[in-house]
C-alpha cells in the first residue's frame, strides 16, 4: 500500500512533527509512505517538497492580504484564521498518482486551497484528514473558543471585523466548505476525544465519519534515562529541582506564559524555600526573555529540533508544565510522559485525556494560576514521585507508541 501524507511543513509545528512521526511509523510497518510538504527542513528522502518558486510566497501573502482587508486592515488575528483561497494543485504529481490513500494533515497558509481539495476528492482516491485543530470543521478559525456558530452556520465572526457582518468572510468560506463536503466522502480523524466531539457538532461534518486516533511517538527513542547523566549532557545543575516549559514561541499568549509567570510568583511567595531549590528550564524562541520574569533561577535553551536533544532535556527535569490555553493533543506532553516526566497542565482540549489527575500528573483548573502552582508544588513534594514517573511512562507506551497508532491507521486505510 502507498500512502501520501500532506502537511504544510515538515518539522515546524505540532502537526508537522506528528505527520513526520506517522510517516516513519507506517514505513516501519511495511507501508510505502511519503510526506508531501511546502517547507522541507531535513534531507529525509521520503519527504517530498513542492517545487519552490516566487509563486508559493505570493500565494501565502495573497491569502493574508484578503484576510487583512476583510478585517478592516487590522493585523489582529491575521494568523488566527485561514481561508484557503490559494494553493497548489498536487494531483498531477507522481507521488499523488501513485498513492492508494491520501492523508491530509495541516494544509493551510497557501499549501492547499479549497479548489485544490476539490480536485483531490474528484480523483476518487480515499481521503483521510487528521484534524490538528478545528479549521476543517469551522468557517475560517483554527480554534473557535467560546463561539459555537460553526455548529449551524458561521457568521458575525469574532475574529474578523469585530463580528459585525452577517455574510462576512467566515460565512462565505463556510458555505464553500459545506458545498464541497456535501458531495464527497472524507474520513476525518482527530487525535483527541475532545476535538472529535467538537467535530461531530459541526454542521459541516454532517454525514461524515470521525474517528479518534492519537498521534504517535517513538517510545524506543523517547524513554526514561538516568537523570544525573542527562543533566550533565544539558549543562544543567544537579542540586536543584527543575521544571520545564517550552514551545515554538515562548511569548505566544496562547501558550499561557502569563499564567506560568503568575504561578511561579505564587510558588515563591508561599514557599520561599523554593527560591534556592527550584530552577526553570525553558526552550523555544525568545526563551531568554523569561529570565527577567521569573523569581527562580532560569536556564534558557534555544528552540530544539533534534529529538535526541529533546530526550535529554525531558530526562533532565523533574516535571513539565504546559499552561497552554488552546490544545488538541500536545506532542510536548506526550514526549515528557514517554520519558517518565510527570506533567502539569490546564483542563483544556485533550490534556485531561493524557494526564490522569493525581495518577501520572496534575490537571489544573482552566486559567487558574493558583491551581497551576498547586500542581507544580504537589509533584515536586510528592513522596510517591517514582510512581508518578512510572505511570506517566506506562500511559505513553500503552496509548501513543508508534506500533499502536500505526496499526490503527493501517486498519483504517484497509477499510477505505
Amino acid at each position: 500500500m502507498r500512502v501520501l501524507l500532506i502537511n504544510t511543513s515538515e518539522r515546524m509545528g505540532g502537526a508537522a512533527i506528528a505527520a513526520s512521526r506517522l510517516m516513519e511509523a507506517l514505513k516501519n510497518h511495511g507501508i510505502k509512505a511519503k510526506l508531501l510538504v511546502r517547507d522541507k527542513q531535513t534531507d529525509q528522502i521520503t519527504v517530498v517538497p513542492l517545487k519552490h518558486s516566487w509563486l508559493l510566497v505570493w500565494k501565502f501573502v495573497w491569502e493574508r492580504i484578503v484576510i487583512w482587508s476583510a478585517n478592516g486592515f487590522r493585523k489582529r488575528n491575521l494568523f488566527a484564521v485561514d481561508i484557503a483561497n490559494t494553493g497548489t494543485d498536487i494531483t498531477s504529481l507522481p507521488e499523488f498518482q501513485q498513492a492508494d490513500v491520501i492523508h491530509l494533515h495541516w494544509v493551510n497558509q497557501g499549501m492547499l486551497s479549497l479548489h485544490n481539495l476539490e480536485k483531490i476528492l474528484a480523483s476518487g482516491k480515499p481521503l483521510v484528514w487528521t484534524m490538528h485543530d478545528m479549521w476543517p470543521c469551522t468557517g475560517i478559525c483554527h480554534h473557535a473558543n467560546q463561539c459555537d456558530y460553526y455548529r449551524t452556520m458561521c457568521h458575525n465572526c469574532p475574529y474578523i471585523g469585530g463580528g459585525r457582518r452577517e455574510h462576512d468572510l467566515a460565512y462565505r468560506i463556510f458555505v464553500k466548505k459545506r458545498s464541497l463536503y456535501a458531495h464527497h466522502r472524507i474520513h476525518f480523524v482527530t487525535p483527541s476525544h475532545w476535538l472529535g466531539e467538537q467535530a461531530k457538532k459541526s454542521a459541516l461534518l454532517v454525514g461524515q465519519s470521525v474517528t479518534v486516533i492519537p498521534n504517535p511517538i517513538n517510545v524506543n527513542l523517547f524513554r526514561p534515562h538516568d537523570k544525573a547523566a542527562a543533566r550533565r549532557k544539558c549543562l544543567l545543575p544537579e542540586d536543584r529541582k527543575l521544571m520545564l516549559f517550552g514551545s515554538v514561541k515562548i511569548t505566544d499568549k496562547r501558550k499561557g506564559i502569563d499564567y506560568l509567570v503568575e504561578a511561579c510568583r505564587l510558588l515563591a511567595e508561599r514557599h520561599p524555600e523554593l527560591r534556592d531549590k527550584l530552577g526553570v528550564v525553558t526552550f523555544g524562541k525568545y526563551s531568554e526573555q523569561l529570565k527577567a520574569m521569573l523569581p527562580f533561577e532560569t536556564y534558557p535553551l534555544d528552540f530544539v529540533r533534534d529529538d535526541h536533544r529533546l530526550v535529554d532535556i525531558y530526562n533532565a527535569v523533574d516535571l513539565f508544565v504546559t499552561p497552554s490555553l488552546e490544545e488538541n493533543l500536545p506532542n510536548t506532553v506526550m514526549e515528557a510522559m514517554a520519558c517518565g516526566t510527570p506533567c502539569v497542565g490546564f483542563n483544556v482540549g485533550g490534556i485531561p485525556e493524557m494526564i490522569d489527575h493525581l495518577h501520572n500528573g496534575y490537571v489544573a483548573a482552566y486559567k487558574s494560576a493558583d491551581d497551576l502552582a498547586n500542581g507544580v508544588y504537589w509533584i515536586l513534594t510528592d513522596p510517591g514521585y517514582a510512581g508518578l514517573s512510572e505511570q506517566a511512562w506506562r500511559k505513553a507506551v500503552a496509548y501513543y507508541s508508534e506500533n499502536t497508532v500505526a496499526r490503527r491507521f493501517i486498519d483504517l486505510y484497509n477499510k477505505l
